[in-house]
């Protein structure tokens, strides 16, 4: 693409008489420029790109775009400036790949908790309803049912929203594919970094606030002001009106706003609701419009939200009622979203994978699980804390943990640079010392622990990791399927109750 393209919607100045260079990739890092490259030198919190413009022209860049501050010594170069390169960033790419965002409709879903289950939920009514979608979000990106490839720079980071060079061309491989419909999981750090810019919406979904990432933001406010921003580019928004933060949100609607809760007045009412444990739960959406029968076999207090604003987006959007009745009665879940782990018929104890990895979705899955195991059995908890994030909500999970397991199993859950052991001792703090408690660093040992201690009607819950296949430990990512390592450890355990009852030794 010709450079004055580029140039032209990013608004930014294009020189005199180099206009119809021929730009061959738009990138910010120096790892993937190719001779013809456009470089972006970017700044960032703890470091700043223009110090790797010489490295840039050396591996072939033709153009930089640096802040005004910024020096290119290579008269050679092409050199364009701005006030925000993060900014600027985005349009490059979006132009560069040729605008497809404008040639599909675009879903954003926000929120701290529910954005993947919702986001798998309206896809499967728009599905149903025969329209191709693409999907991008926490535990992957396809395109009408093909993967596509994140290359993110960093392999330590799992990417909800992907970067701008990833991003735009995945938007642009979904326009190729005929893609209509594209659900995105939008995270507060992808609006904060800009990194969606470009882009408008015909739908906005807000599922809830609670407190995460304060690393990064520091006080809910500014956590909320960045969520805020998605409904700024909408056509239309569905709110949650049970969370506290749905009006302030509203305010920053510049579409149509809708808000669906279980107490009116509202929009959509939830009336009747009815949870029926394992087999999830079934209640009546009700407008002034329509009154539509919901089942869902997906098990939860916040399956109750997550279908609700899903339905509703989808109605919204004119599907039909019949379409969307069908569609939720028919789901099978979502991977690491309150899985299953299949033992066999033999097994006479649950096993249950979630990524509930914040306070609130702690809460919510245990009460759902304490729901659903009813009188019988114990309520076993495997979790821990993820290193270099909110520290704050480490004794918080802890106490949570200590109301509502039976017993607790303290161990890693991508610990990254911080000692294991310092951040266990941090959860520790907020857990009754009367509640019963196993402490492992390992976290393949103390799942092989908690299963082998399971007993009959109860449920083993793994929470954290749910979707992932890896751990991190430094700054290392290691192959890690708790999948796996539980089938292996019920094996183990059936091979030793077989080896005790034939009188043979352990």
């Amino acid at each position: 693409m010709k450079l004055k393209e580029l140039c032209r919607h990013a608004d930014l100045v294009c020189p005199d008489g180099v206009g119809d260079t021929e730009i061959a990739l738009v990138t910010d890092h120096t790892e993937k420029v190719i001779p013809g490259s456009l470089f972006v030198a970017i700044k960032g919190f703890h470091t700043d790109a223009s110090g790797l413009i010489p490295k840039a022209l050396a591996k072939g860049a033709v153009a930089i775009l640096a802040e005004k501050d910024a020096r290119v010594d290579d008269p050679s170069a092409i050199l364009l400036q701005t006030d925000n390169a993060r900014r600027a960033f985005p349009f490059l790419c979006h132009a560069f790949y040729g605008l497809p965002s404008e040639k599909m409709k675009l879903i954003g879903v926000t929120g701290t908790n529910g954005k993947t289950s919702t986001s798998g939920m309206l896809r499967r009514i728009l599905e149903s309803a025969m329209y191709r979608c693409g999907l991008i979000g926490t535990v992957g990106c396809d395109s009408a049912g093909r993967s596509l490839e994140n290359h993110n720079a960093n392999h330590l980071a799992n990417m909800t929203t992907p970067d701008p060079q990833d991003l735009y061309r995945m938007l642009r491989e979904m326009a190729d594919d005929g893609v209509e419909y594209v659900i995105m999981e939008v995270t507060s750090h992808a609006l904060a970094l800009e990194k969606l810019a470009p882009l408008h919406f015909a739908a906005g979904i807000f599922t809830n606030l609670t407190p995460e990432h304060l690393d990064f933001h520091k006080t809910m406010q500014s956590y909320a002001d960045c969520k805020a921003k998605l409904f700024e580019k909408c056509d239309l928004s569905v709110f949650n009106a049970d969370s506290g933060y749905a009006a302030f949100m509203a305010k920053h609607a510049a579409g149509r706003s809708v808000f669906c809760g279980t107490c009116r007045p509202v929009d959509y009412c939830a009336d009747g609701v009815s949870f029926r444990g394992n087999r999830g739960l079934e209640y009546d959406l009700s407008s002034g419009r329509t009154r539509l029968h919901i089942q869902c076999p997906i098990p939860g207090s916040f399956t109750l939200m997550n279908s609700m604003e899903a339905a509703v987006c989808a109605l919204e959007l004119g599907i039909s009622p019949g379409v969307v009745k069908d569609a939720l009665a028919g789901l099978s879940g979502v991977k690491g979203r309150m899985e299953r782990v299949r033992l066999g018929t033999g097994a006479k104890f649950t096993v249950l994978i979630d990524y509930a990895h914040t306070p609130d979705a702690l809460e919510n899955l245990l009460r759902t699980v304490r729901q659903m195991k009813g009188a019988g059995g114990r309520l076993l908890l495997l979790f821990g804390c993820g290193g270099d994030r909110d520290r704050t909500k480490r004794p918080v999970m802890g106490k949570i943990a200590s109301d509502l397991a039976d017993v607790i199993y303290l161990t890693a859950d991508n610990s990254r640079s911080e000692s294991t052991k310092e951040i266990l001792s941090e959860i520790r703090a907020g857990i009754d010392e009367n509640t019963p408690l196993y402490e492992s660093p390992d976290r393949k040992e103390a799942i092989e622990r908690a299963v082998l201690d399971a007993g009959e009607g109860d449920y083993l819950v793994l929470a954290g990791k749910g979707h992932e296949e890896y751990e991190i430990i430094g700054n290392e990512r290691i192959p890690f399927s708790e999948r796996q390592i539980v089938k292996e450890a019920y094996t183990k355990r059936c091979n030793q109750n077989q080896e005790d009852s034939t009188g043979k030794k352990r």
